[in-house]
């Protein structure tokens, strides 16, 4: 259903090249109440479980670009018997770009035939308000790029790799993302905590690469950094452990000569 909470506004016109701001981006969909279109982009076209970065374009039904607007946005997830969102991010304006937004969504589990995600938008141009709202398909990731789970200290967890996002031999930047589930509709980001990561091969005998640093938290975005050592093409999977602010870990187990994988990790193939 699309709601609009106020009919009409003061169309602000645009010459902003529409081409110029999205030339990288791939149209995900559009979202249209009647008196704007929501545009949504990712890099490849797509809605996926994990992290996801989102960029938006609002534009009136003329077409013209709306670069003066403030937007937030809520996701919600329907399932059979209840309802919950997932870790989300404020939407601003892309730096150095006129009509550009971004933010990020975390998506815990794909839709299906009979479960879907839905997401809400409010927004404000000048003093009149908006909302419109539609679902939206999220589909698997191919390989496991977030882990939930309850840790020894009964929080539940999430943590979404963001980078690499293509990996190569080499030793590559690695980001991550920490959340707790508060509630059903609350999950904010974990500070203070440490990723240790412990790459292996599992096809060829579970050897593992050096030069390897857990991530940590730094910057304003609060994102977990590392370095993740890759040295062969091939299946990777990263064994993590999740370590609190006191060094306790709450879960994931180190892999050993009786132990070939933690309980808890990621996969990169390339």
């Amino acid at each position: 259903m699309i709601l609009v909470i106020f009919a009409m506004s003061c169309k602000k016109d645009s010459n902003i090249n529409n081409t110029d701001e999205t030339a990288n981006l791939t149209l995900v969909k559009t979202i249209t109440n009647g008196t704007h279109n929501i545009n949504l982009y990712t890099e490849n076209g797509k809605l996926q479980v994990g992290y996801n970065k989102i960029f938006l374009q609002l534009k009136n039904t003329d077409g013209s670009l709306i670069d003066n607007a403030q937007v937030s946005w809520r996701p919600l997830m329907h399932m059979m018997s209840m309802q919950h969102a997932c870790p989300y991010s404020t939407i601003g304006k892309v730096a150095g770009k006129t009509a550009l937004y971004e933010g990020y969504l975390v998506f815990q589990m794909a839709g299906n035939a009979n479960e879907y995600w839905e997401l809400n938008f409010d927004y404000t141009i000048g003093n009149t308000a908006y909302s419109a709202n539609t679902k939206i398909e999220v589909t698997e990731a191919a390989k496991r790029n977030l882990v939930s789970f309850v840790g020894t200290d009964n929080v539940r967890y999430i943590i979404a790799m963001v980078a690499p996002k293509n990996p190569k031999v080499a030793t590559n930047d690695m980001q991550a993302m920490i959340f707790k589930m508060q509630d059903m509709l609350t999950f904010p980001i974990m500070d203070g905590y440490t990723l240790k990561i412990d790459p292996r091969m599992p096809g060829m005998g579970n050897h593992g690469s050096p030069n390897n640093v857990h991530l940590t938290q730094s910057g304003a975005d609060k994102t977990y950094y590392g370095k993740l050592s890759l040295t062969m093409t091939g299946y990777w999977k990263i064994n993590l452990q999740l370590a609190n602010a006191i060094g306790t870990i709450v879960k994931g187990e180190e892999v050993s000569g009786t132990n070939e994988s933690s309980s808890i990790y990621f996969e990169v193939e390339f």
